[in-house]
């Protein structure tokens, strides 16, 4: 018999494999040698929180996407005038005799394009002020950080009020892009926080050694790590977008002869639609920026859960310690009540 056939395996490295083995085999995902996909890691996982966001945001699109197709044209003023909802007219008409119903498909569409064009160009922004300062540094560091803090002291709503009180005709595109360009400095700072962490990994000193280009270095090896944080960011902006251009239209600083939900608001207000029990008016476009605002932070709030899992084991924490204060009172009260009898019992033993 030969030397390896006679070797033997001494007895902590014996005791170590099986450990070995199963540290392997949940690195696998548990299922062989399948090795677990980091994009379905970074999915939100669904729950009713979750699942409620996702419906009430899908509804809206579709119904903007669709609704158009349904209804009458938003702008045909041949309709009686402050028309209750009928069979004819589901949400009734307003005081020109337009269809309610078609416009507020019309102003989904327009406040759903205002959010998301305002969305995408804050993300730019942060991206560009916060990741680039906070992976290069130095003096490129210091002159985009500057840049930053000085929009972050400016207040956001009161600037936009101003820019668009001082222009004369206002595109749906003007609106998105002061919104857009007004709503970016607090994420750049996470995201340079983030970036200034993420350049001091061993595999971007690697890639920084192998001789990879800045540029790729960030496209590739930075920005997939932050996906969930950007995704969240982006919902973040979309939701102040959408109440930003309505609370604009709402004070008639809104996009000139564009139908939005923050229009409609507006026109209900000045032709006096509460006074005269108008509510079709006015409560379908409040109610859907509250249900889409409702939808879309349920959705980055399962997002954060998915970034910081501590949220996600909060509330089970909070329940169990309010089952251990509930016992513990249980506890208390029943020691109490034994003590009672004891001592009554005493007292009957008493002469």
């Amino acid at each position: 018999m030969s030397d390896a056939d006679n070797h033997v395996i001494p007895a902590p490295v014996a005791a170590t494999i099986p450990a070995m083995i199963a540290t392997a085999d949940a690195a696998d995902g548990g299922g062989g040698n399948r090795p677990r996909s980091r994009f379905r890691e970074a999915l939100p996982r669904l729950d009713f929180k979750l699942a409620l966001g996702l419906f009430l945001t899908v509804s809206i699109v579709v119904f903007a996407l669709v609704g158009r197709f349904f209804t009458q044209d938003p702008r045909f003023y041949q309709n009686p005038t402050f028309e209750p909802p009928t069979v004819a007219h589901l949400l009734g008409t307003n005081n020109l005799g337009a269809d309610v119903l078609a416009q507020l498909a019309e102003g989904a569409n327009g406040s759903l394009l205002v959010g998301l064009t305002a969305g995408v160009i804050a993300v730019v922004l942060s991206l560009f002020f916060g990741i680039v300062a906070g992976y290069l540094g130095g003096y490129v560091d210091e002159v985009l950080s500057l840049v930053t803090n000085i929009m972050l002291v400016i207040p956001g709503l009161p600037l936009v009020i101003v820019i668009a009180s001082y222009m004369e005709t206002r595109s749906m595109a003007v609106i998105a892009l002061i919104l857009g360009i007004t709503s970016w400095a607090g994420a750049a700072i996470v995201l340079r926080l983030q970036a200034k962490s993420l350049r001091n990994r061993d595999y971007v000193a690697a890639a920084r050694v192998a001789g990879e280009r800045t540029h790729r270095i960030i496209l590739v090896e930075i920005l997939p790590n932050l996906l969930p944080l950007l995704a969240a960011m982006f919902l973040s902006a979309v939701v102040l977008a959408i109440l930003s251009e309505a609370g604009l239209s709402y004070l008639g600083l809104g996009p000139s002869g564009a139908i939005t939900w923050g229009t409609m608001l507006n026109q209900a207000s000045q032709h006096n639609a509460f006074q005269v029990g108008a509510w079709w008016w006015f409560v379908p476009p409040g109610l859907l920026i509250a249900l889409l605002g409702c939808g879309l932070s349920l959705i980055n709030f399962s997002i954060d859960e998915t970034i910081n899992p501590k949220l996600r084991s909060a509330p089970d924490a909070v329940r169990s310690v309010r089952r251990a204060e509930k016992e513990a009172k249980k506890a208390q009260r029943l020691s109490a009540s034994m003590g009672n009898t004891t001592r009554n019992d005493m007292h009957k033993e008493t002469p």
